[in-house]
C-alpha cells in the first residue's frame, strides 16, 4: 500500500523545507541516502589509496579491486531481488545491509594498524561490502514506494538524486582531505561511520506495513519473474535497452576520457579535478529543475531530453583543441550539460520504473535492471579501451559519444514520448 503517510500541518513545519521533507518518515530515509552517498565517495578514493600505499598495489591489482566491487553486480542482483520480494521486511534488510558494511569497512583500518593488511583482504572487503550494496539497492525500491505517493515519485527522486549530486561534489573532496590530513585508513572509518548514522536513521523509518507477498509461481524465489516483467512491459523493455545501449557507449568514453584529456590535451590534474567538480555541479542543477521539467512537458518528452543532453555534450570532448582556456571551457561546457542530463534521465528513467512496477516485483524488477545495466558497463570499458588502441583514443571518444545518442531510438517507437503523468503499473506485463 502506498500514499497512506499523512502530510504535516503547514503551520508546524518550517515552509521553506520541500514538503516531502516536512514528513519525518521520508525525512529519515532521505537522511540516511544522504549520509550513505556521501560516505560512499569518501571511499572511492580511501580504498584505492590505501591499496596504493598500504600494500603496493600496481595496475592490474587496483583493476581486479575494482572488478571486486563490481561483479557481485552481476552475481547476486537477479537472487538478492527475487529473495527480498519474498521477504516482508525491506527496512532490516538496508538496515542490516549499512551495518554490514560498517563492521567490514571499519576492519580494514584495524587491520592497517596491527600491520596484517593485505590485498587479499581489500579484494575480500571489496566484494563483500559491493555484494551488500546489490542487497540494500534492491530493497531500496520497496521502501521508497511505502513512503512517497504516486504523484510524488518525480519530487522524491529529484531529492535522492540531488543528495548523489551533492556526494558527488563534497564526497571527493571530503575523502581527499582526510586522506590528505589524517589517512586514508582514518577515512575508512568516516565511511563506516556514515553507515552507522544511515542504519540509525533507517531504523527509526515506520513505512506502511507491506502486505505478506504472494508465492512465486511454481515455487521458489521466482527468479526469472523480474526478467520476464521486464521483457513484457514496452515502457520497461524500451528503457532498459535504451539506458543499455547508452551506458555500453559511455563506458566506453569513461575508459579513455583521463587517458585523452590528459596526454592529447594536456591538462594537469587540477583542470581535470575543476573540470569533473563542474560537472557536478550541472548535476545539482539537473536534480533541482527535472520536476519543473517535467510538470511542464510531462514525464515522457523530459525522459527523452535526458537521453539526449546526458550524452550529446560530450561530442565537445574530442572535438576540444586549441589553447587551454579554449579546451578548459569546451570541457566545462561538456561536463556541466552531461552532468544536467544524467540528472534529468535518472530520476525520470527512476521515476517511470516504479511506478510501472507492481509493488510486489519491485525487487526482482530491479535486479534485472542491475543485473544488465551493471553486465553492459565493463564490456563498455573493455571495448572502449580495445578500439582506442586498434583505431586511436580520439576516433574512439567519436564512436562512443555519437553512440550513445542511440539508446534514445528505443523509446521512439513506445507510448513513452507521448506521456505526461506517470502510467499505472503494468499489470498485464505482471500476469
Amino acid at each position: 500500500m502506498t500514499g497512506t503517510l499523512p502530510r504535516p500541518a503547514a503551520g508546524r513545519t518550517r515552509r521553506w523545507l520541500p514538503e516531502l521533507l516536512r514528513q519525518a518518515p521520508f525525512r529519515r530515509y532521505w537522511s540516511a541516502q544522504t549520509v550513505s552517498l556521501l560516505g560512499d565517495q569518501i571511499s572511492a578514493i580511501a580504498l584505492p589509496l590505501l591499496a596504493v600505499l598500504g600494500t603496493g598495489a600496481g595496475p592490474a591489482e587496483m583493476g581486479y579491486l575494482t572488478a571486486a566491487a563490481l561483479i557481485p553486480n552481476l552475481l547476486f542482483s537477479l537472487l538478492l531481488g527475487a529473495w527480498v520480494d519474498r521477504y516482508p521486511h525491506k527496512r532490516r534488510v538496508m538496515v542490516l545491509a549499512d551495518l554490514g558494511r560498517a563492521v567490514l569497512l571499519a576492519a580494514v583500518p584495524v587491520a592497517y594498524l596491527v600491520g596484517v593488511l593485505s590485498l587479499g583482504q581489500l579484494y575480500l572487503v571489496a566484494f563483500l561490502t559491493g555484494t551488500l550494496a546489490v542487497l540494500f539497492e534492491v530493497a531500496h525500491g520497496a521502501l521508497f514506494v511505502s513512503l512517497v505517493p504516486r504523484r510524488d515519485y518525480v519530487d522524491a527522486n529529484a531529492l535522492t538524486n540531488g543528495s548523489r549530486a551533492m556526494s558527488y561534489v563534497a564526497g571527493p573532496s571530503a575523502g581527499g582531505l582526510l586522506v590528505q590530513t589524517l589517512s586514508a585508513p582514518v577515512a575508512l572509518l568516516a565511511d563506516a561511520l556514515s553507515y552507522l548514522v544511515s542504519a540509525l536513521f533507517l531504523a527509526r523509518v515506520r513505512p506502511v506495513p507491506a502486505p505478506e507477498p504472494p508465492p512465486a509461481d511454481g515455487g521458489g524465489l521466482g527468479i526469472g519473474q523480474g526478467l520476464r516483467f521486464v521483457a513484457r512491459s514496452r515502457i520497461l523493455r524500451a528503457v532498459l535497452l535504451g539506458t543499455t545501449t547508452l551506458n555500453l557507449f559511455n563506458y566506453m568514453f569513461a575508459a579513455l576520457f583521463v587517458l585523452y584529456v590528459s596526454t592529447e590535451l594536456g591538462l594537469s590534474p587540477g583542470l581535470l579535478g575543476l573540470v569533473i567538480g563542474v560537472g557536478s555541479v550541472g548535476a545539482l542543477l539537473g536534480a533541482a529543475v527535472t520536476g519543473r521539467l517535467v510538470r511542464r512537458f510531462g514525464i515522457g518528452r523530459t525522459a527523452l531530453v535526458g537521453f539526449v543532453l546526458f550524452p550529446a555534450p560530450l561530442v565537445l570532448v574530442p572535438l576540444a583543441g586549441g589553447p587551454t582556456p579554449v579546451v578548459v571551457g569546451a570541457l566545462v561546457v561538456a561536463e556541466f550539460l552531461s552532468g544536467l542530463g544524467v540528472m534529468v534521465l535518472d530520476i525520470t528513467v527512476g521515476s517511470l520504473q516504479v511506478a510501472v512496477t507492481p509493488e510486489r516485483l519491485l525487487a526482482r524488477v530491479t535486479g534485472a535492471k542491475r543485473t544488465v545495466n551493471y553486465g553492459i558497463r565493463p564490456i563498455g570499458a573493455v571495448l572502449g579501451g580495445s578500439l582506442g588502441a586498434a583505431i586511436g583514443v580520439r576516433p574512439t571518444l567519436w564512436i562512443a559519444t555519437v553512440g550513445a545518442v542511440a539508446g534514445l531510438l528505443w523509446l521512439l517507437p513506445t507510448p513513452i514520448p507521448g506521456m505526461r503523468e506517470l502510467p499505472e503499473p503494468d499489470t498485464s506485463a505482471a500476469a
